[in-house]
């Protein structure tokens, strides 16, 4: 898909980030989690006040793809003592990387996370990481099309389910 632009967000970028963010979380997971639990999740996971530390961290940072002006899409990476769990000063993590459903198959997914890959090297990280639901195939799939392979397991909480997430790693160099 032609013009995509992938750009850093900043603190004036919170609105859309939230709506992109609660968007396409809604979008991957709503059908396979109770209402009562994305709710849950939807309402404390994208406040103005989490969503600002998170930008504020120098540790992390987000980037929005979008098309015509219009966000459709976002990534999401977290450096050494940022991450959610290795906390490896050698790696690096993507946390998220979501797109619009309607651009699903188009791409943009593949445009974010090359930037995370591009962020990696020049970030001289040994590895890439991240955790996905054991139940999200199409991730799934797409993280081993890229090389990611299996290496742990871990336990993501949404509202009251207790899910387990698969953690991939993609090698990008001997350590």
């Amino acid at each position: 898909m032609e013009n995509i632009d992938l750009t850093k967000v900043t603190l004036n970028d919170i609105e859309q980030l939230q709506k992109i963010g609660k968007q396409t979380f809604h979008e991957t997971f709503s059908a396979s989690n109770t209402e009562e639990n994305m709710k849950k999740y939807l309402d404390e996971g994208f406040t103005t006040e989490k969503l600002t530390a998170e930008l504020n961290d120098k540790n992390s940072e987000f980037y929005f793809a979008t098309h015509n002006n219009t966000v459709i899409g976002y990534l999401k990476l977290n450096f050494g003592p940022s991450q959610t769990e290795l906390q490896d000063d050698k790696a690096l993590e993507i946390e998220r990387i979501y797109v619009s459903k309607e651009f699903h198959g188009k791409k943009v997914g593949q445009l974010l996370y090359e930037k995370a890959i591009q962020t990696a090297k020049q970030t001289n990280a040994n590895y890439v990481w991240l955790g996905v639901w054991e139940e999200n195939q199409r991730a799934i799939h797409f993280y081993k099309k890229n090389g990611f392979v299996e290496f742990d397991k871990h336990i993501f909480k949404l509202g009251d389910d207790e899910q387990t997430d698969i953690m991939m790693k993609l090698q990008l160099k001997d350590n």
